[in-house]
């Protein structure tokens, strides 16, 4: 039997979970968590196999969850039920030590099929995930920042407007926006306070 635990912050998502392995006899729903604290506090005490778990909750988030899991119950296999599929979320979750990442529109079925492989140890993607990560390691080593981007990321971290760094740079501001748009595509990112953060984590910029 298959020991899980449900980690999401909306109880019905919980519930609802819950009630598509309730009939299975090869799974035994041991708990339900709503954020990374109780979710780790739960798996250690109630010696989960599997957790499915949601990425942002408050208290404590999927991601810092999983890389204390991996500390404390390293046997414990964690999949990670999110809507979230961009590449930081993807990554961030992978390197933590995430098992599996699925999206929650998986079918029931898929859902099923991916517990009892990451109970056996196996890796499991969503389709689309597993796309993503084939096109990123497929990308070119030219999408790495180039030296001049990281001088743009500096300036804008350190608090410069695109007028600001485009008169620190001797440029335009449409060259400093050109660059933006490449950082942004670069690192998977939207807007510049994501930008800045990214660059802070992959210690682009300290």
């Amino acid at each position: 039997m298959i020991r899980l635990l449900i980690v999401d912050d909306h109880p019905v998502v919980r519930d609802g979970l819950s009630g598509i392995f309730a009939g299975d006899p090869d799974f035994e729903v041991i708990g339900q968590a709503a954020n990374g604290v109780e979710a780790v506090r739960q798996a250690e005490e109630l010696q989960a196999d599997v957790v499915l778990m949601d990425l942002r909750m408050p208290e404590m988030g999927g991601v810092e969850a999983i890389k204390l899991l991996r500390k404390r119950t390293p046997s414990v296999h964690v999949i990670v039920l999110t809507t979230y599929d961009t590449d930081n979320d993807v990554l961030s979750a992978i390197e933590a030590g995430a098992t599996g990442y699925l999206l929650k529109d998986a079918p029931r079925e898929e859902l099923i099929r991916a517990v009892r492989a990451a109970h056996r140890g196996e890796s499991v993607l969503s389709p689309s995930v597993a796309g993503q990560l084939m096109g990123r390691a497929r990308r070119p080593a030219t999408d790495a920042i180039s030296p001049r981007e990281l001088e743009v990321i500096k300036l804008i971290a350190g608090g410069a407007n695109n007028r600001e760094a485009a008169a620190k740079l001797f440029v335009s501001e449409a060259t400093i926006k050109t660059h933006l748009m490449h950082i942004f595509e670069k690192l998977g990112v939207r807007d510049r306070a994501a930008a800045v953060s990214e660059a802070y984590k992959r210690h682009l910029i300290s």
